[in-house]
């Protein structure tokens, strides 16, 4: 028996415009027959499981081979099978449809983006890379004719009887001219590791199979061992250090979810990682551009998400929308503070031991998401220099005895880099202050956020003024020099220095501080370092000079040398003692630092 017919649709030259708009991503055409394989050999499972299939399942190995002579590529697999009448329902009907529909609805628009790997063409993508393509199939139900259907690319079919001893599909695929690629193993073996790596039914390419059939985030935590989860991790990224630990995602209501979210070491640099998470659709590799899904803070993390609930066949605009997206997006970011909280709380310890690895990635949660600020305002932890770790309330209580200025204000002090700021560091711990340690590039961020949220309480880096005025109190310190020395002092000064970057100015510190103290203030090296790490609005800042304050402590016994010095010797000496605080803040190089050299030979040389 033969027979011809025309699948009626209301679009004419469907294919190709289904090639038009699918030239940049043909590969998916693989992952699709696959996938409907897969289907048809679970459906026969299914059907053993509630006694409507009887017979014998046998190998349920799907089977994908490519012979180059022939150019042809063949899926097989012994699921359920389809009659003629079904092949005539499901092919020409239901899946040309959506074909049709998918084209109708963009054909005109020139954003592929919206389309290109998010659609549902299944069978019908077949024709990105076939002349004509084949289904050769035996219904799994008693007494069916074997059927044999041809499709070359036009609205003409034809079907024939045909003779299939087995159970089961073959899908054969005559390989156009211009897709030449796709006869060549590598590229299919490529294709299908990257799509098929985890479908539920194993998968054969030239007698291996190349899947894992029964993933670790298919099965429940009570089954798996830390040995499983870092197994999977190493399969997932197998050129990875090993990750700190791990989420089991498992959830059935509101929305099917499961996965497994791991927290790699996120370096200082703050790189985004190049091991993404990998959304799948049950079992089905999807795409690793995941941030419609998940929120932006967790692009840090690496792993698998899976969920049939995510809408696939739909533009990017319309999934940031979706209500099951936007439930998944929450529900992920709750068990992920949950799981840093429960950490935080089971083994205090060992959370401040991975906490230089974690602590961006919490920042900058916290910046980005407030209902994880919320949560996480519990268990973030600061660091001081000193090396112990103190929550937010802790550090409060540590600190408000002696780190109140005169305003009833709490100045948490912090440093960038202990070692350049060692000196400041040092002046302000022998005032009885504690310092904080905040050196990622995040932190200027993070620093402006505590700002906003605690009440009543600023920052301030330690070196951004002078210790006595970093948290001032109603305290006049009274300088040993009268105004006129205060005056020549600070034009000798301006005279040795020549910067119209560097403002001086005269002030009575203590005799145990420096002679000359060099700060930036804190507004101006905050604006730069929001626009260093891409603060909105401060680009501009990066390319401004750096204006410093030059405090000259009046009551250091050095400038009672500089005052009294012979006219020729004040210059010099000012200018070294400036050129000493330069070097202490490693801000001393190439002539200067010749010149400060040479001078400094010279002064102790000189009888």
């Amino acid at each position: 028996m033969e027979e011809r017919g025309s699948i009626s649709i209301h679009t004419e030259n469907i294919f190709p415009i289904i090639k038009k708009f699918l030239y940049s991503d043909h590969e998916i055409f693989l992952r699709e027959l696959v996938s409907n394989a897969v289907d048809a050999t679970q459906k026969i499972k299914r059907l053993a499981a509630i006694g409507e299939f009887k017979g014998e399942l046998g190998d349920l190995t799907v089977k994908v081979a490519v012979d180059k002579e022939a150019r042809t590529i063949t899926i097989a697999d012994h699921g359920i099978g389809m009659t003629a009448e079904e092949i005539k329902k499901y092919i020409n009907q239901i899946a040309f449809s959506g074909a049709s529909e998918f084209v109708e609805r963009y054909k005109d628009s020139g954003d592929k983006s919206q389309i290109i790997g998010q659609f549902g063409l299944g069978f019908y993508s077949a024709f990105m890379v076939a002349e004509r393509v084949e289904i050769i199939t035996k219904s799994y139900k008693e007494d069916t004719q074997a059927a044999h259907w041809t499709c070359d690319g036009s609205t003409e079919f034809a079907i024939i009887d045909a003779h299939k001893e087995d159970r089961g599909t073959n899908v054969v695929l005559n390989v156009a001219q211009d897709s030449d690629e796709f006869l060549e193993p590598a590229r299919i073996k490529n294709i299908l590791d990257k799509y098929c790596k985890f479908l539920p039914v194993p998968v054969e390419f030239e007698g291996e199979v190349i899947n894992n059939p029964n993933p670790i985030w298919t099965k429940q935590p009570s089954e798996l061992t830390d040995e499983d989860y870092k197994n999977f991790y190493k399969e997932l990224y197998p050129f990875s250090e090993a990750p700190l630990f791990w989420i089991h995602l498992n959830v059935d209501y509101p929305f099917n979810l499961t996965g497994i979210l791991y927290f790699p070491k996120i370096k200082n640099d703050f790189e985004l990682q190049r091991n993404k998470i990998q959304l799948y659709s049950r079992q089905v590799f999807i795409t690793d551009e995941v941030k419609d899904v998940v929120p932006e803070f967790l692009m840090l993390l690496h792993g698998v998400i899976d969920s049939p609930d995510i809408p696939l066949n739909v533009s990017r605009s319309f999934l940031q929308a979706d209500s099951s997206v936007k439930k998944i997006n929450t529900y992920i970011t709750k068990k992920v503070a949950d799981k840093l909280n429960e950490l935080f709380k089971k083994d205090r310890a060992a959370f401040e031991a991975s906490w230089n690895d974690i602590n961006v990635f919490v920042k900058y949660g916290m910046l980005s998401d407030e209902k994880f600020y919320e949560k996480a305002k519990d268990f973030v932890l600061l660091q001081n220099t000193e090396g112990k770790y103190y929550t937010l309330e802790e550090y409060k209580t540590l600190v408000e005895p002696t780190q109140k200025d005169k305003n009833d204000q709490l100045v948490l002090l912090y440093a960038t880099d202990t070692d350049k700021q060692h000196a400041f560091v040092e002046a302000a711990q022998s005032r009885g202050y504690d310092v904080l340690k905040l050196d990622t590039l995040i932190d200027s961020h993070f620093i402006a956020m505590l700002e906003q949220k605690l009440e009543k309480t600023t920052l301030k880096r330690v070196d951004s003024e002078t210790t006595d005025k970093l948290i001032e109190q109603d305290v006049t310190k009274e300088s040993v020099l009268n105004d006129t020395e205060k005056e020549t002092l600070k034009t000798t000064y301006e005279q040795a220095i020549s910067n119209q970057h560097m403002h001086v100015e005269v002030a009575p510190l203590s005799p145990d501080d420096a002679p000359v103290v060099i700060t930036l203030p804190e507004f101006m090296r905050r604006m730069k370092d929001m626009s260093k790490s891409g603060g909105g609005g401060m680009m501009f800042m990066g390319d401004m000079p750096d204006t410093y304050n030059v405090t000259i402590n009046a009551n250091h016994p050095l400038n009672q040398r500089v005052l009294h010095a012979a006219a020729d010797d004040k210059t010099r000496i000012a200018r070294q003692a400036f050129d000493l605080a330069l070097l202490s803040q490693n801000m001393l190089s190439g002539a200067a630092l010749t010149a400060f050299v040479k001078r400094s030979f010279e002064l102790m040389t000189q009888e």
